[in-house]
C-alpha cells in the first residue's frame, strides 16, 4: 500500500510549486560549470557546495589506476585521473528503511562547433526550456535528484532509510566514476539514474562495443595507382558487411522490449581515417566505431562474433588474407542490462509516477549504454533509468530541457524516495 497521503502529496507538490525558481537556478548553475569528460572539477565543486548548504557530509574522491585496473574493459584507459572527483552524499533516515541511491553522471561530451548553437551552451532559459551542454545529459536530472531531496525535507516528510545521492565522473566514455563508487563500497537497495528517458522508466538498455579496424595497404603514386593497394578501397566491403551483419541480426533475433525498434543492433563507423596526399593511394586506414547489442548477449560474445565477422569477409581477398585486418577494441565497452519492473525500486518508481501523472508510466528500454551496467553487474544491485528530457535533444547544437518536464521528473523522484525509503514513525513518548 502506498505511504502517500492526499495531505502529504499535496505538501509535497507545494513545497515543489515554491521551487520552482530556486530549481532552474540550480540546473542554470550545473550547466554553466564545466565538465567536458576528463574535467569535471568545477562542477562538482558545485554539486559539493549545495550538499554542503543543506547540511549535508559529501564524501569526495578521485578514482586511481590500481582500483580500475581489474575492469578496465568495462570503463577504458583514461588519458586523465587527476582532478576528477566524484561526489556522494548520504541524508540518514530513522535506521528502518531500505537506501535508496539516486545517481547521475556529471561529465558532458564536448562542444564541436559553437557557431551551430542559437542559444548559449553555458545556460540559457527561454520561456520554459532550458538550454546548454548538459542540460539534458544529464545535469536536468543531477538537478531534479538534489530538488526532490528538497522537497521531501521541506514538505516536513520524516523517511525510514537512507538516500544517497551521488555524481560521477566520466559516464560519457566508459563509467569510470561509477565503478568507483561501486568499488568504494556503496550500495542501496534500489538505484534510480535520473537521464533523459522522456519520463519512462527503462529497465533494460543495450550494450556497446568501440571498436577500431586498422587496414594495411601498399602506397603508390596516384598515376601509377595499380601498382599500390588502396587501404580506403579494401575497407569498403568490411564496413558493407558490417551493416548487413546490423541487417540479419535485425531480422532474426528479437526482444520484446526492443522488436519495436527500426534497429535493434546500431552499427556506427564514425570516424575513418587515410591516406596523407590527395594523388597518393593511401597505404593504411583506420576506423573506429560503435557496435550495439542487446540484454542476453555479452562483451565477450559479441567481440568474438565482430573478430570473426571481419576475419571472414578478409579472407575472401587475397591481399587481406595475406595483411589481415586488426581488430582492437579501445575505451569503455558497455556491457547490457536487464532488470526486472518487479523488482521494488521499479515498482516504487511506477507507483510514484502514477501519483504524480495520474498515468501508467511506460516500461521501456533503450539501445544506448548506461552506468546502470556497473550498478547491476560489478555491484549485484537492482536499479532503472527514469528522467525528464529526451536523447535526441542531447550531444548536440541547443541541448535542452523542459522545465515542466524537471519539475515532474523531480516530483516523482520524491514520491519514490517516500515509497521505497517508508516515512519513519513517529516517536514514541
Amino acid at each position: 500500500m502506498s505511504e502517500i497521503t492526499p495531505e502529504l502529496h499535496h505538501r509535497l507538490r507545494a513545497a515543489i510549486s515554491e521551487q520552482r525558481q530556486a530549481i532552474s537556478q540550480l540546473l542554470l548553475d550545473l550547466v554553466a560549470a564545466e565538465s567536458v569528460t576528463g574535467h569535471e572539477a568545477d562542477v562538482q565543486e558545485v554539486v559539493a557546495r549545495e550538499l554542503r548548504q543543506r547540511g549535508l557530509d559529501p564524501d569526495i574522491w578521485v578514482a586511481t589506476p590500481d582500483e580500475i585496473a581489474p575492469y578496465l574493459l568495462h570503463v577504458g584507459e583514461q588519458e586523465i585521473w587527476e582532478n576528477r572527483p566524484n561526489v556522494v552524499a548520504r541524508r540518514k533516515g530513522a535506521g528502518n528503511g531500505p537506501t535508496l541511491m539516486l545517481q547521475g553522471h556529471i561529465d558532458t561530451v564536448p562542444i564541436e562547433d559553437r557557431s551551430l548553437w542559437t542559444t548559449n551552451p553555458a545556460g540559457e532559459q527561454v520561456g520554459s526550456r532550458m538550454y546548454g551542454r548538459g542540460a539534458a545529459d544529464m545535469k536536468g536530472g543531477v538537478a531534479s535528484f538534489i530538488a526532490a531531496l528538497d522537497a521531501v525535507e521541506a514538505a516536513g516528510i520524516p523517511l525510514a532509510g537512507d538516500v544517497l545521492l551521488a555524481t560521477t565522473v566520466g559516464e560519457e566514455d566508459g563509467g569510470l566514476g561509477a565503478l568507483s563508487l561501486v568499488l568504494r563500497g556503496y550500495r542501496a537497495d534500489g538505484i534510480v539514474i535520473p537521464e533523459p528517458t522522456e519520463l519512462k522508466m527503462v529497465v533494460a538498455h543495450g550494450g556497446s562495443l568501440v571498436f577500431r579496424i586498422t587496414i594495411t595497404g601498399r602506397g603508390a603514386h596516384g598515376a601509377e595507382r595499380n601498382s599500390g593497394v588502396s587501404a580506403f578501397e579494401k575497407f569498403i566491403p568490411i564496413f558493407q558487411d558490417l551493416l548487413a551483419w546490423e541487417q540479419e541480426r535485425n531480422d532474426t533475433l528479437g526482444h520484446p522490449l526492443y522488436d519495436h525498434l527500426e534497429n535493434k543492433f546500431p552499427i556506427a563507423v564514425g570516424v575513418v581515417k587515410s591516406g596523407t596526399w590527395a594523388s597518393t593511394v593511401p597505404e593504411s586506414l583506420v576506423a573506429e566505431g560503435r557496435l550495439g547489442f542487446l540484454p542476453g548477449e555479452t562483451l565477450e560474445e559479441m567481440m568474438a562474433a565482430a573478430e570473426e565477422r571481419i576475419a571472414s569477409i578478409a579472407n575472401q581477398d587475397d591481399w587481406l588474407r595475406e595483411h589481415p585486418p586488426v581488430v582492437e577494441w579501445f575505451g569503455g565497452q558497455f556491457a547490457s542490462c536487464e532488470v526486472s519492473p518487479d523488482a521494488p525500486v521499479a515498482r516504487a518508481l511506477a507507483t510514484a509516477h502514477r501519483q504524480a501523472t495520474g498515468q501508467d508510466v511506460e516500461v521501456a528500454a533503450i539501445t544506448a549504454g548506461l552506468d546502470l551496467r556497473l550498478f547491476t553487474e560489478i555491484g549485484n544491485m537492482t536499479g532503472v533509468a527514469y528522467g525528464a528530457g529526451s536523447v535526441r535533444n542531447c550531444h548536440c547544437p541547443d541541448e535542452f530541457i523542459e522545465l515542466d518536464d524537471v519539475l515532474t521528473a523531480v516530483e516523482t523522484l520524491a514520491l519514490t524516495m517516500i515509497e521505497f525509503c517508508g516515512i519513519a514513525a513517529p516517536a514514541k513518548d
